[in-house]
């Protein structure tokens, strides 16, 4: 197995480098689907809420103030 700096210098130009590191990021970002079949369902849930008139929705503006962003 080829050793980090090998593998970085092989990937000379920039835009080689950052393909490396997406691939590398995407290698290690996989998404547990139970959990992401739990936010699905929630999501769904508080739109349905919602469209029933049980849930108001809000400003994005205001939800930036609240959180300072």
């Amino acid at each position: 197995m080829e050793s980090v700096s090998q593998l970085a210098k092989k990937a000379i130009e920039p835009v080689e480098r950052i393909r490396l590191v997406e691939a590398i990021l995407n290698s290690l970002d996989k998404p547990d689907q139970d959990i992401e079949k739990s936010w699905i369902a929630e999501s769904e849930a508080r739109y349905e809420a919602y469209k029933r008139g049980e849930i108001d929705s809000q400003d994005w503006d205001e939800i930036k103030k609240r959180y300072g962003r």
